[in-house]
């Protein structure tokens, strides 16, 4: 939904003329350190857990989650557009990045790890393919500008959008495979099988 809410604010600011004083361009600000901050790292990890190991977070936890990933959002996205190899918490902040989204990888290698248990070989190799472009997005994004893109960097901005909408199609079939499994296995979550002991 992040995802998709973001690519959708975007397209709509680039269609109403792409001006850099636009609301629209500050929430795509927000979004953008919405998703790689907290959105696209703890929440989906989150939300796979339940496939993984039988986990559903409380309301509260969920309520908490997002309350900080837009509280993250909020507070990073002021360091979007400064340069981390000349400017210090920018590069603190692009590291983390990279870092959260290193670890988000981690747990995703365990998930196509399971997927290919079961016997969704293909759907484990997109899992792990999609995996590797968003990864090789979040390290370029703040340290490595492609030299022949534009100043838009649109030629990025294009492969990243690109990967994080085939992460979000592929990561949904993915989840469907392993809950389907688990539905023909009988597998019951935590809070179900605590309730019925």
């Amino acid at each position: 939904m992040v995802v998709a809410t973001s690519g959708s604010n975007f397209l709509v600011w680039s269609l109403l003329g792409a001006d850099e004083g636009s609301v629209l361009y500050r929430i795509a600000y927000f979004f953008d350190a919405f998703s790689r901050s907290v959105g696209i790292t703890l929440i989906l990890v989150m939300g796979l857990m339940k496939v993984t190991r039988n986990y559903r977070p409380s309301l509260a936890v969920d309520i908490g989650v997002f309350a900080l990933a837009t509280a993250a959002g909020l507070f990073l996205r002021h360091f979007h557009g400064e340069d981390p190899r000349v400017d210090y918490d920018a590069f603190a902040v692009a590291a983390f990045y990279v870092v959260a989204n290193l670890a988000a990888a981690v747990f995703l290698g365990y998930f196509a790890k399971r997927l290919w248990t079961i016997g969704a070989r293909g759907t484990a190799f997109w899992t792990g393919l999609v995996t590797a472009a968003a990864i090789v997005i979040a390290i370029t994004y703040d340290f490595f500008p492609f030299p022949f893109d534009d100043a838009n960097r649109t030629i990025f901005y294009t492969a990243a959008l690109a990967t994080w909408g085939t992460q979000g199609f592929v990561y949904f079939f993915a989840y469907r495979a392993l809950h389907d499994h688990n539905a023909a296995s009988g597998v019951k979550t935590v809070q179900e099988a605590g309730a019925s002991s």
